[in-house]
């Protein structure tokens, strides 16, 4: 199982909608390096949901139901989605400013790739989050 961390802007999806609808198609990806981490996604990794934008906060967990495919969002060129499923919402945000702060995050591709849509994660950076969100705010 691979770990990775999605980002999105909430107020285009955001992670309340993802665990209203059920499940979703990961789609609209325009990076090529994001893209290439899109399919490197197999069923059953697991996902931290990340609203950017002015938000800046991993919100949820998700995880992968069905591999890379073509993005029937594409009008042109070579780009791939996954489908997803919502976990569980975190039990508080944990902030950019937090992970950032965070001497076992701070090297973590959110942090080092920060543009990037679709980042890996490791085991350790993915619990480390969970972790933090079960902790009172800093």
């Amino acid at each position: 199982m691979a770990y990775w961390l999605v980002k999105e802007e909430p107020e285009k999806y955001n992670f309340a909608k993802l665990l209203k609808d059920g499940s979703t198609a990961w789609d609209g990806v325009r990076n090529y390096q994001a893209r290439n981490n899109l399919r490197a996604m197999k069923v059953g990794d697991e996902l931290i949901y990340y609203h950017t934008g002015k938000e800046r906060a991993a919100v949820g967990t998700a995880v992968v139901t069905r591999a890379a495919y073509p993005d029937p969002t594409a009008q042109e060129g070579d780009w791939s989605c996954v489908d997803v499923e919502p976990g569980e919402r975190l039990d508080r945000a944990v902030t950019l400013a937090e992970i950032k702060a965070d001497e076992k995050l701070n090297g973590c591709a959110l942090v080092k790739q920060g543009r990037l849509s679709v980042v890996p994660l490791t085991a350790a950076e993915f619990k480390r989050i969970r972790s933090l969100a079960k902790k009172a705010s800093v």
